[in-house]
């Protein structure tokens, strides 16, 4: 973890502690150097972290009950910043590496709407994992919905909505919603610019 001018030693000790003594006895798996912050709510037993994961203030990760295997899979050394808001009702993994900046949301949960006599929010929900692979950046105010994979090394805009669909690597998605812009080309050692799907303009 890097320290930062005006970075309070004191709160990071407390913190670090907590999560060590109290938030480890629920969490389904945690791992060496872990600090949890003060988060509005969590649910631990669905949450395995690997080793340095630093989640800040107002962190809102919540398992909604829909079938019988939930997981929140947080890989090592990843940087989850302030009122981050992740809901899961069936998968996400967040791969080693990855920074999620501030309220950022990730949901593998949306509400169905077959019957227009219902309101939405009380129709059934159906959950679509989410897996954002190692060395990720997904920047401020981002959303990720159900049913996105996205490849590694790639970043995410700020202020960008990510539909559910399978993004390559080495990717930079920006937009609402969100397409490729430019892919890094192995071939030519360089960022390049590409089309909506993903291929490389000429």
């Amino acid at each position: 973890m890097k320290f930062y001018q005006g970075f309070n030693f004191a709160e990071y000790l407390y913190s670090y502690a907590k999560t060590v003594i109290w938030y480890k006895l629920f969490l389904k798996k945690c791992g060496k150097k872990c600090v949890i912050y003060k988060p509005i709510f969590l649910s631990p037993e669905y949450m395995c972290l690997g080793n340095n994961v630093y989640i800040r203030n107002n962190a809102r990760i919540e398992c909604v009950i829909i079938g019988d295997d939930i997981n929140i899979i947080i890989q090592d050394h990843v940087n989850i910043e302030q009122n981050v808001h992740m809901t899961c009702g069936n998968r996400i993994f967040i791969g080693k590496n990855t920074a999620i900046a501030a309220n950022v949301s990730i949901t593998d949960i949306k509400h169905t709407y077959e019957d227009v006599g219902i309101s939405p929010k009380i129709q059934p929900l159906k959950a679509s994992e989410v897996i954002i692979e190692q060395d990720c950046t997904i920047y401020n105010n981002s959303v990720i919905l159900p049913g996105t994979i996205l490849g590694k090394h790639s970043i995410v805009a700020a202020n960008s909505v990510v539909i559910g669909k399978k993004y390559p690597e080495y990717s930079v998605l920006a937009g609402n919603p969100a397409v490729i812009v430019k892919r890094y080309s192995f071939e030519k050692n360089m960022w390049l610019k590409t089309n909506e799907k993903g291929d490389f303009i000429n």
